[in-house]
């Protein structure tokens, strides 16, 4: 490989300039040994070009010079550079090419740049996606037939591997383990089902252990991927919503899973959360979620179903909230009429449902705060993400008053 060697204390400055003139070889690593660097470049490089080199480096070693002297001392900048130059201008060959530049005293600087054959080390390319990786293990239709979206929970990858894969599905997950660099990949054999919001998955690759610690804007989330619900695809959304509460507010989230919302938000803020789920096992990961981050804000973890929850405690105890977080957009709108009778004058819910368009959820909720004698605002409305073809995953901030 061709470089150019230079002393170890200008291979900074000459590396930069290389880069500018864009003759440097990044595919391979700069070696240093012996007090010397030496610097890949792409093509064989002629002499004018090295000394050009060299006259952009005595000016960088000047402009640094004039920088430490004294503005009592006179710098005289008027230099005669000798030049000589012997060039071996067969190339072919694996010995150095033996052209020297030689500096001459600079201001008690001296130096030599040489260019010279040397073996350096490849930089090895790292895939840019999954589907590079897979390029010569599967067949072009097949890595189109992929989906090659997957969500990172902690160490753990979760792929969705579409039936007519089946078959390479250990092919796919040794390729994402590669790429993603994670400690374990799982596939989706499930949507979320039931109450528990949980789906099935199977182990493909990499360590058999579905607990991980995620990390989210500065929170750390603890929770185990086979037995509760968490979609790290939220957590732009939930960013949004601790950014808009103040302290002192008294919260409510009716299915707060492991607490990514209330953890965001108490992070940060002096407020009072009820956090709500039916899952014994969400609520678990809550508690030690609640001891892995440093919160300014109180959370109340409670276990059970939110309507009986309401009837047992935060009725009858007359407890209102600032704020209702609703982030069950498969059956949210069943729990509308709960929500609308906990919130406090000109409270705000987050209200979350699977939808083509807002219309049809700012109408349910309007129509369900008329029945308490409520006004509806409509602070904002937003596309979470999407869920299938035609339909969203939407939120609709509304502030109820009375």
């Amino acid at each position: 490989m061709l470089t150019i060697k230079t002393p170890l204390k200008y291979i900074d400055t000459i590396r930069k300039i290389l880069m500018e003139k864009e003759i440097i070889a990044r595919n391979y690593k700069i070696l240093t040994e012996d007090n010397y660097g030496y610097i890949p470049i792409k093509d064989e490089i002629n002499t004018e070009t090295l000394k050009n080199i060299i006259e952009k480096l005595k000016n960088n070693l000047n402009s640094q010079k004039k920088g430490n002297t004294n503005n009592n001392t006179n710098t005289n900048t008027n230099t005669n550079t000798n030049t000589n130059t012997n060039t071996n201008t067969n190339t072919n060959t694996n010995t150095n090419t033996n052209t020297i530049i030689n500096m001459g005293n600079f201001n008690d600087i001296y130096t030599d740049i040489s260019l010279v054959e040397k073996d350096l080390e490849e930089v090895k390319k790292h895939p840019q996606s999954i589907s590079e990786e897979l390029k010569g293990k599967l067949t072009e239709q097949e890595i189109e037939d992929l989906k090659t979206s997957f969500d990172i929970i902690g160490d753990i990858v979760i792929l969705e591997i579409p039936e007519n894969l089946q078959d390479q599905k250990y092919i796919i997950g040794e390729a994402t383990l590669n790429f993603t660099k994670r400690k374990a990949i799982y596939m989706k054999k499930s949507a979320i089902e039931g109450v528990m919001r949980t789906r099935q998955l199977e182990h493909i690759t990499g360590e058999e252990n579905p607990e991980t610690i995620h990390k989210e804007h500065g929170a750390r989330l603890k929770l185990d991927v086979s037995n509760v619900y968490f979609s790290p695809r939220l957590a732009t959304e939930r960013k949004r919503i601790a950014e808009q509460v103040k302290d002192g507010e008294i919260i409510l989230d009716m299915f707060a899973g492991i607490g990514p919302f209330p953890i965001l938000i108490a992070k940060d803020h002096d407020v009072n959360i009820y956090a709500v789920d039916i899952n014994k096992i969400a609520i678990k990961y809550m508690k030690e979620n609640i001891k892995l981050n440093k919160l300014k804000g109180k959370i109340t973890p409670i276990l059970g179903d939110i309507n009986q929850i309401a009837n047992e405690q935060f009725i009858k105890e007359n407890i209102k909230f600032d704020r209702i977080i609703m982030n069950l957009p498969g059956t949210a709108k069943d729990f509308l009429n709960l929500a609308i009778s906990l919130i406090n004058n000109n409270g705000i819910i987050h209200y979350y449902e699977f939808s083509d368009g807002f219309d049809s959820g700012i109408e349910r909720i309007k129509r369900i705060a008329k029945n308490y004698d409520k006004d509806v605002e409509v602070l904002a409305t937003r596309k979470v993400k999407s869920s299938s073809p035609g339909q969203w995953h939407v939120v609709i901030d509304a502030k109820i008053s009375y």
